[in-house]
């Protein structure tokens, strides 16, 4: 069965849900990354089912780059995960805004 690829995003193609105690977290990662899943868990519950994201191709502005992005989590600290086993770094969610954040090199 061949894996689907989707194609990169384009600027105003991702629709972020926050307000109130809801923030956004937008992951920048290397382009060797494409197409791999990263799950964030809350710092508080890092067993807890994870929310993951796909690692995408994003032209915005005549500039590519690669980022995963989560439109919608609630505002605390998040554990980004390499895999289940080994995490690479915490990110503070902030309601009503989006965090940036890059892949540790």
């Amino acid at each position: 069965m061949p894996e689907f690829v989707l194609s990169p995003s384009h600027a105003g193609s991702v629709v972020l849900d926050i307000g109130g105690d809801t923030g956004a977290l937008i992951l920048h990662a290397p382009a060797e990354m494409l197409g791999r899943e990263i799950d964030v868990t809350p710092a508080g519950a890092p067993d807890a089912h994870g929310t993951h994201s796909l690692v995408r191709e994003r032209q915005v502005s005549g500039t590519t780059t690669y980022a995963a992005v989560y439109p919608e989590l609630p505002v605390g600290d998040y554990i980004i995960w390499r895999n289940r086993a080994n995490p690479v770094g915490t990110v503070t969610i902030t309601g009503g805004q989006v965090t940036s954040h890059h892949w540790p090199s």
